[in-house]
């Protein structure tokens, strides 16, 4: 069994690129109308994340009550990241030590997605 984060936003075409200017990776488009992106993954080291547009995804709030866990590989590309998320979004619980030795922090981007960003020092 596979399990990925499927993410719903308005203009899929042009959010799947915000989101790859903050965590990198390649972008594979899987379904299109017209000049319209309805379905794409972005792959980042090893993970894929699903995206689609909301007129094909229908979701029923903005966010939908959705947390996408991240476990960032160093301390630098944690707080860039977590960064980017916190510029055009909201800081639900700023960076702190968590108890499993490294970082948390849990930041709301732009389109209403909820990351659970987490670095573990060891």
């Amino acid at each position: 069994m596979i399990a990925n984060a499927l993410i719903a936003v308005e203009n899929c075409k042009d959010e799947i690129r915000y989101y790859q200017s903050v965590l990198g990776g390649e972008i594979q488009i899987l379904r299109k109308q017209g000049e319209e992106v309805l379905n794409a993954d972005l792959h980042v080291e090893g993970a894929t994340i699903k995206f689609s547009d909301t007129q094909s995804a229908k979701p029923v709030l903005k966010g939908d009550y959705v947390r996408v866990f991240l476990r960032i590989e160093t301390e630098e590309t944690f707080r860039r990241i977590f960064g980017e998320f916190a510029a055009g979004g909201t800081i639900n619980a700023d960076v702190y030590e968590a108890p499993f030795d490294g970082l948390l922090g849990i930041v709301t981007d732009r389109n209403g997605v909820c990351w659970v960003l987490s670095y573990y020092r060891t």
